[in-house]
């Protein structure tokens, strides 16, 4: 197990992940995180960047999580009962409990089938929705281009497809609970979470969204919704004409590809303080910061980076916890 762990946290750090750290500075990170304890019932607050599978060798929080029981003490496995995906931060619920775990998922279930919203999330966003709250509905289907698979929205879907389970009906409740600068922080309530393109459908991109983001383009300030095959981002530091990077790029060598880059104005990383070559290092700022239980709502408080984040754009960072 050690020697595994070791080689997941070598792969973790050549990835590039927000915060490269090894096995057992991720172990210390996700004990101190414990936010609630009850029974056989446990949450913690998962940093960002963690996948909760992962590929084979990669850090994971499922490789950890034996460890993790020892260092808490307990008898028996962990198993992951509710997380938030690889990129975003928030609660994670475990159970040690097989009999626990098929409760919870049975709540979690009934809680969609009966139109309630047990997970509210906060993310920062690059725009302001038009609305200061409303709801986001649309069908969502996977879209094979090229070699890689996307989510792509489909306004109308008929009964046909969504019978057949290749699209897939999804609503994410939204509310605004601040703006500052052409930037907002936003609670959402998904009933499916499809995060990351429900805002951008909102024309509002997740601020540190690498993926989605380029889908939104602006004409004169004005946003409007690109289709999904021709705004694939910029890939490459070299030989190209028309990155994000704009004027100021020019071919200095052999080109070099990079994974996709959000694209922010000079004002905007002025005020997160960061460079464009630090844009890559963005972490996603979508946060699980609530998960209301049979006995009552859990909380977890948003990351250092977020809080940051949300200090240098001026947003309210007061959040009820």
């Amino acid at each position: 197990m050690a020697a595994g762990l070791a080689r997941a946290g070598r792969r973790a750090r050549a990835a590039g992940w927000r915060r490269p750290l090894g096995p057992e500075e991720t172990l210390g990170l996700l004990e101190a995180s414990v936010v609630h304890r009850e029974g056989a019932v446990l949450a913690l607050n998962k940093p960002s960047g963690l996948p909760v599978l992962g590929r084979p060798g990669e850090l994971s929080l499922a490789l950890l999580l034996p460890a993790l029981r020892r260092r808490l003490g307990l008898s028996a496995e962990l198993h992951v009962v509710k997380a938030p995906a690889r990129e975003y931060s928030g609660l994670t619920l475990l159970s040690s409990c097989h009999r626990a775990t098929e409760e919870l998922q049975r709540f979690f279930t009934g809680a969609r089938q009966r139109g309630q919203y047990p997970a509210t999330y906060r993310a920062v966003t690059v725009g302001v929705p038009a609305e200061p709250e409303g709801e986001i509905r649309t069908g969502l289907c996977w879209q094979q281009q090229g070699d890689t698979a996307v989510v792509v929205p489909v306004a109308a879907p008929g009964r046909g497809s969504l019978a057949r389970k290749e699209v897939k009906n999804t609503l994410t409740r939204y509310r605004v609970l601040g703006a500052a600068g052409g930037c907002a922080l936003l609670q959402l309530q998904p009933r499916t979470e499809q995060l990351p393109v429900h805002l951008t459908l909102l024309l509002c991109p997740a601020l540190g969204d690498h993926q989605h983001s380029s889908r939104v383009g602006r004409v004169l300030g004005v946003p409007f919704l690109l289709p999904p095959e021709p705004a694939a981002p910029c890939t490459q530091v070299h030989g190209c004409g028309g990155c994000w990077l704009g004027a100021q790029h020019r071919p200095q060598g052999p080109t070099e590809l990079l994974p996709p880059l959000q694209v922010l104005d000079e004002a905007l990383l002025q005020r997160l303080g960061l460079s464009p070559q630090q844009l890559q290092h963005l972490p996603l700022h979508i946060h699980l910061q609530e998960l209301v239980l049979l006995q009552g709502p859990i909380r977890a408080p948003p990351p250092p980076h977020f809080l940051r984040t949300l200090q240098r754009l001026g947003l309210p960072g007061h959040l009820e916890l």
